[in-house]
């Protein structure tokens, strides 16, 4: 049993599934600093490039809660290195990408590969720290690592174009993958949950469906036209299927997503402090890159070093939140955490062509410490 392990085997176990799920993150906010590298390469417009971030993304989020299921019944070990093994296959695909389709089915296989190693990561750390407050302290840490990876992308990705291309965003997963999988098949522990769930596949079915319709309106509306039948018909099918989507969990036996959960005020609240925050930490991510590389000019490289502030920011901050939580509640760091994020949206809406980088990195320093305070609560 995990239980059981000895402490230098639950740390080899964190640092593998931490680095997993670093690589998974990494790869939902790396590839934003090679879009217009990309879109010089494959000659492509901005619609496309929007893809080529949700074709990953879209899967990732709508097979979560199935891949969850997956890994309690046939086993969270199994599952993490099915995941990872199809996450470097997308990996593969997408460095060798002559072309966008290519591009576009090499990322949606990194995201269900994603889907997968993702729960399997967090069950198998889990399982492996039984002790509540050892438990606590070490999801603390891993939440930490998840918010910067998702800020690291954009240096780790200018860097890597810089020396080598972009291909190499995707290539670099390769090794790191193949010695996590390798490590972790002799070294992880198997664990299952036998009253797991079954799999319910009506609402992933709609699950799936909504998000797709929502998705391709969101990107297509400003090309087709927001007013177009195309766009409208998709915003009204997103609509209906998840209206269908909640019904269909208020009835089935072993829904996906039980709705009595949201009767949970802290449970809810929580989900939807993340969605705020997971909104605007990607969408910064994403425009802050376009913003240097587009407007002002910068490399890959030079806009990656622009955003440290960023990263710096999450990376200071998830540490000093997890003693202000433990200490105080998560209620301090979340709310300050929100506060300063706040504000430094609001002040990067002041952004101009010309803006100089001195008024634009402390904007980005106050950005990253409220994501940091409030990513870990």
């Amino acid at each position: 049993m995990m239980s059981t392990s000895p402490p230098s085997r639950r740390w080899l176990t964190f640092l593998l599934t931490s680095l997993g799920l670093f690589m998974v993150l990494l790869d939902a906010s790396i590839v934003t600093v090679a879009l217009p590298t990309i879109q010089r390469t494959l000659h492509i417009g901005l619609n496309d490039l929007q893809w080529v971030v949700d074709a990953y993304t879209l899967p990732f989020a709508v097979l979560l809660l199935t891949a969850g299921t997956v890994a309690d019944r046939f086993g969270r070990k199994r599952v993490f290195l099915a995941g990872l093994a199809v996450f470097m296959l997308g990996s593969a695909l997408c460095g060798w990408a002559p072309d966008v389709a290519w591009l576009f089915a090499g990322r949606a296989i990194q995201g269900v590969g994603g889907a997968l190693l993702s729960p399997g990561s967090l069950a198998v750390l889990v399982a492996a720290y039984p002790e509540p407050q050892e438990r606590t302290r070490i999801l603390g840490i891993s939440t930490g690592i998840s918010g910067v990876a998702l800020a690291a992308g954009p240096i780790i990705g200018g860097t890597l174009i810089q020396l080598a291309g972009w291909q190499w965003i995707f290539f670099v997963n390769l090794p790191i993958g193949l010695v996590t999988l390798v490590l972790g098949w002799f070294t992880l522990r198997e664990s299952r949950n036998l009253a797991a769930r079954s799999l319910d596949l009506p609402g992933q079915v709609l699950a799936v469906a909504s998000l797709t319709a929502l998705t391709y309106g969101l990107i297509e509306g400003n090309a087709r036209g927001w007013g177009s039948p195309l766009i409208v018909g998709c915003f009204v099918a997103a609509g209906l299927l998840a209206i269908g989507f909640v019904l269909a969990e208020s009835r089935a036996s072993e829904p996906m997503l039980p709705l009595g959960l949201f009767r949970n005020a802290t449970f809810s609240v929580a989900n939807v402090a993340a969605l705020v925050v997971g909104f605007a930490l990607l969408g910064g991510v994403f425009f802050i890159s376009q913003y240097f590389q587009a407007i002002q000019g910068a490399s890959a490289l030079g806009s990656g070093v622009r955003s440290l502030p960023n990263t710096m920011g999450i990376f200071i901050a998830s540490p000093v939140a997890g003693l202000l939580a433990a200490r105080y509640g998560p209620r301090l760091p979340v709310t300050l955490g929100a506060l300063m994020a706040g504000i430094a949206a609001l002040l990067l809406m002041r952004l101009r062509p010309d803006t100089p980088y001195p008024a634009i990195w402390w904007n980005l320093a106050l950005l990253g410490l409220g994501f940091g305070l409030t990513l870990t609560p």
